[in-house]
């Protein structure tokens, strides 16, 4: 029987972000897959300049704790972040960022042409967004759509409703702003080009349990399942859950 993790308090309650933080920290399973995400962000950013690394939507996770220098931030006044600020106005100047970061927050950004105006404002030539987000899997349709609280519409608009930092969401948006609408993509923001989507981890999270359950499967076993994704990653566009998304300045 898989033990069902239960929170007391509202999806947009800050305590709730806190609560999933320290599920994570204390699911093995789980919070080794964070490990492993966190460190593929990284590589995808390369050799970095000199200016700031931000992450946006850190109160759930625990980046800092790998990335000490990384800047922090969450909408949500939150005791373990750096910066409280909204995605959508960037307190930093032109050419300040060498980097930004985030892990499944782009899908919750009310108005997201808003936050990629910021990081082509704001980021250094060379400088790279890095997202891991859901993925439009024909998986992913299939369980984000049946199996998930949060929306999945490939065909929705560009926009979410404001005001519920978590529970408003389109998880679908990485989808719509970086494959379905390219040629606006590239009208919008002149100065942003998307190096790669890439589509990964079909079974990782759902057998971690996420912060919903516990794990389907042991600690000891991580690497095995790691491995027959790897061995299934001809497949991930049909399989993938999960998306890691790059662009850069250009």
């Amino acid at each position: 029987m898989f033990k069902k993790y239960k929170i007391e308090y509202e999806l947009d309650d800050p305590r709730t972000t806190l609560a999933h933080r320290d599920i994570i920290l204390q699911k093995k399973f789980l919070k080794r897959l964070y490990e492993d995400w966190y460190k593929s962000m990284f590589a995808e950013m390369g050799e970095l300049g000199k200016g700031k690394v931000l992450e946006i939507g850190s109160g759930g996770g625990f980046l800092k704790e790998l990335y000490p220098n990384v800047i922090t931030s969450d909408i949500l006044a939150l005791p373990n972040v750096d910066q409280v600020f909204s995605a959508e106005e960037l307190p930093f100047k032109d050419g300040e960022l060498s980097a930004i970061c985030m892990l499944n927050v782009f899908h919750h950004i009310p108005h997201p042409h808003h936050f990629l105006k910021e990081a082509q404002r704001t980021l250094v030539k060379g400088g790279k967004v890095v997202m891991i987000e859901p993925a439009n899997s024909a998986l992913g349709r299939f369980i984000y759509k049946r199996f998930h609280h949060e929306p999945f519409d490939e065909k929705g608009a560009r926009e979410i409703k404001a005001g519920n930092p978590l529970s408003h969401s389109n998880q679908a948006l990485p989808y719509i702003y970086f494959e379905r609408d390219l040629d606006l993509f590239k009208k919008e923001y002149p100065q942003l080009r998307i190096v790669s989507v890439k589509y990964h981890s079909p079974f990782s999270y759902v057998i971690s349990g996420g912060v919903s359950r516990s794990a389907m499967l042991p600690y000891f076993m991580y690497s095995l399942v790691k491995f027959k994704e790897w061995l299934l990653s001809p497949f991930s566009k049909q399989l993938g859950l999960f998306c890691t998304v790059v662009v850069e300045k250009v």
